[in-house]
């Protein structure tokens, strides 16, 4: 394990992201009909090496935070909307190794015949494991952003959240609930989201944001929809963690109160290739952490170690 040292400023997300902005906000997205299915997905074309970005829950392709490592590195993202995101339905690939083939197929639609690196956010982590696992010929190197291991996951509480909260008949009224209160009092709104995002305080957590990513936040979690996905993120899956031989750099933080500490360490246990850089964020949201620089030079640095020797 090593703690990536910090740079002293906070971290911006970057609002003026490379990708196309549509009249909504989001960044343009494409619809594919595969054999599997219709799939949503986002490229973002730049050189010649590709990354294959799966974001967490309630998150689109559409949607982002900061990606500036792989376009300072001049990569090609790739971000498909997961099973029951945006204009992905739930019956297109539905569990991670389903959609990691999808997603394989979608490459190959698209001409990509091998990525640098496949990118799995908070949830998205079991399908970017998937996608190493199943077709380790297209996939170089894994990252593992504050993602899910499957140790102890999902809980019964998470379960009860998606089930009482977010389920697809009542989710939009959950979400409109949440940009009323987030457009009527932004901190008040930020200090109930971030009650199950961080291990702190959740006032201490807003505090130490400034006001360009308090209102990237909120911007973000206005836009936020779980859809049928969230349902189906909770359900359980089976571990793939040996099956990877990619290397694999997982990102996470003892902060984050959304996806405990000890689901990096299982990682980093299970996969034989893997390596643990500690985010000093003070939530699951690592792109906000202070040294968020320096972990994504971190991430930079992973990516230009070259194409991985091989399975080993």
């Amino acid at each position: 394990m090593r703690r990536v040292p910090g740079c002293g400023t906070a971290a911006v997300v970057d609002a003026s992201y490379h990708g196309r902005v549509s009249d909504t906000g989001e960044l343009s997205t494409t619809v594919a009909r595969l054999a599997a299915g219709t799939v949503e997905y986002r490229l973002d074309r730049r050189g010649d090496r590709v990354v294959v970005v799966m974001h967490g829950a309630h998150m689109r392709a559409g949607l982002t935070l900061d990606e500036s490592a792989y376009a300072d590195a001049d990569l090609t993202v790739l971000a498909p909307s997961r099973p029951g995101y945006g204009r992905t339905p739930t019956s297109t690939g539905t569990t991670p190794a389903g959609f990691a083939d999808v997603v394989a197929d979608l490459c190959r639609r698209l001409g990509i015949d091998r990525v640098a690196a496949v990118v799995g956010i908070s949830a998205g982590g079991r399908s970017a494991m998937a996608l190493a696992a199943r077709h380790p010929d297209l996939v170089e190197r894994l990252i593992l952003q504050t993602a899910q291991a499957p140790l102890k996951w999902p809980t019964r509480g998470t379960r009860l959240l998606a089930g009482l909260l977010f389920p697809p008949a009542t989710e939009r009224l959950t979400w409109g609930g949440i940009r009323w209160l987030l457009r009527r009092s932004p901190d008040s709104g930020l200090r109930m989201l971030f009650g199950g995002l961080s291990t702190m305080p959740p006032r201490q957590v807003v505090a130490r944001l400034g006001p360009e990513q308090r209102a990237a936040l909120v911007a973000l979690f206005s836009r936020m929809r779980s859809g049928s996905g969230f349902r189906n993120d909770v359900r359980p899956g089976p571990d793939v963690s040996a099956e990877i031989g990619q290397p694999t750099l997982v990102i996470a933080t003892r902060r984050d109160g959304a996806v405990p500490f000890g689901h990096a360490e299982h990682l980093v246990r299970a996969i034989r290739r893997a390596e643990l850089v500690e985010s000093q964020s003070d939530s699951h949201f690592a792109e906000f952490g202070a040294d968020w620089p320096a972990v994504s030079g971190a991430i930079g640095a992973f990516l230009d170690a070259g194409p991985s020797p091989g399975r080993t």
